[in-house]
């Protein structure tokens, strides 16, 4: 990367979890990166810290309802609503938008990126999920670039840097296992949020932990390996690999396999993303793996029975259309309703199935991925709410 220009970076979803550590990652690079613009969507008080810490020049807040509560900068211009997200990916001083909003708030703000021809460092499953069959045929045809920054397709991206992808013989998803990854059929059934927000492994966002402890993550994760690498789902696998230290591989035809090992860190794929095809000295001595402590590396075949969610993500991926959408958006729901207490933990993928087999698939659109995903919540809550009343009368 040329140090005669800064790269502009806007970041949407600054008070998540990737969004705080993009900020930390970007201190390391002060001479290569400039904040431009920061967006959040009801954290005001973080957010109102980062605009005092960071001072960039665009702050961004989807809830209107609170915009009295955003401190005022002098020369800081602050944008509200949902479309604010999308200005911001458009700014001329951007050129690299990273997309770190959970849900799929974002993919509007990704599609307009994409339209200007940015950078995108995507950290949001859900728009290649709901939405790949829209969004990757734009990105070539505009000649913008897309960077994952999730750690295990970030690790299949540099396996194949320099390599034909027809030489591909298939994709290795590694998963950790989540929380539940050792409990029995009996111990999920009273497993309680607490316990699935222990991650062993990775420190994440509410959502994607619990979607960990299912194996949902790693289902949409396989949904979005098949649209980044335009891979067929048959040459997609998953493996469990509890030490998190291989973050994925790479088999080619011939026999030989890459892998990308790395500590449990996000800020490392993140900082790839950023500073691309640079490999700068970035962060501390905790970045790189101690290999005298690794005893050794685990990789089993990940239980469909009790994690049935890997699963669904298969088979909403091999239908296509809009299923992908309904799932995302009734996950969402689900998950909540189990973090709150008001179903089970085994209630998510039966909740989830019965959504799936009511919708009625139909063509990708934006229009009908977003019709999908607010039918999916809506059928989504209605269930989990009658699954409450059976469970207490």
């Amino acid at each position: 990367m040329s140090r005669s220009r800064k790269k502009g970076v806007a970041i949407l979803g600054s008070t998540g979890s990737i969004g705080k550590q993009t900020l930390e990652v970007m201190k390391s690079f002060p001479e290569e990166l400039q904040l431009v613009a920061i967006a959040a969507g009801c954290n005001v008080e973080l957010l109102n810290e980062q605009i005092h810490d960071y001072n960039p020049r665009y702050v961004g807040l989807t809830r209107k309802d609170l915009k009295d509560t955003i401190i005022n900068v002098a020369g800081q211009k602050v944008l509200f609503g949902t479309e604010a997200l999308a200005e911001i990916a458009t700014l001329q001083e951007v050129d690299i938008v990273v997309v770190a909003t959970s849900g799929t708030v974002a993919l509007l703000a990704t599609v307009a990126a994409i339209k200007a021809g940015k950078t995108i460092a995507l950290a949001n499953k859900e728009t290649l999920v709901t939405a790949g069959e829209l969004v990757m045929p734009l990105v070539k045809a505009r000649g913008a670039e897309l960077r994952t920054v999730d750690s295990e397709h970030s690790a299949i991206w540099q396996c194949l840097i320099g390599e034909d992808v027809r030489a591909v013989k298939r994709l290795i998803l590694t998963a950790s296992g989540g929380a539940f990854r050792d409990y029995s059929l009996e111990q999920l059934r009273d497993a309680t949020p607490e316990q699935a927000l222990k991650h062993p492994n990775w420190n994440m966002g509410r959502q994607i932990t619990v979607d960990s402890t299912t194996l949902m993550n790693k289902g949409l994760e396989v949904i979005e390996a098949h649209w980044l690498f335009d891979l067929p789902y048959q040459q997609i696998s998953v493996l469990v690999h509890r030490e998190s230290i291989v973050h994925s591989m790479v088999e080619f035809h011939d026999g030989s396999i890459k892998a990308q090992l790395a500590v449990a860190d996000m800020r490392l794929p993140i900082q790839f993303a950023l500073m691309y095809p640079s490999r700068l000295k970035g962060l501390g001595q905790e970045a790189y793996l101690d290999w005298s402590k690794v005893s050794q590396l685990n990789f089993t075949e990940p239980d469909l029975v009790r994690f049935p969610g890997l699963k669904l993500g298969y088979e909403v991926g091999v239908r296509g259309g809009t299923y992908p959408a309904a799932l995302v958006g009734a996950d969402e729901v689900v998950v909540e309703a189990f973090l709150k207490g008001k179903i089970g933990f085994m209630d998510i993928p039966a909740l989830l199935k019965t959504v799936l087999g009511n919708h009625q698939n139909a063509a990708v659109s934006l229009e009908t991925i977003q019709g999908t995903i607010e039918w999916a919540r809506a059928e989504a809550l209605s269930l989990c709410q009658q699954r409450r009343r059976t469970i207490f009368m």
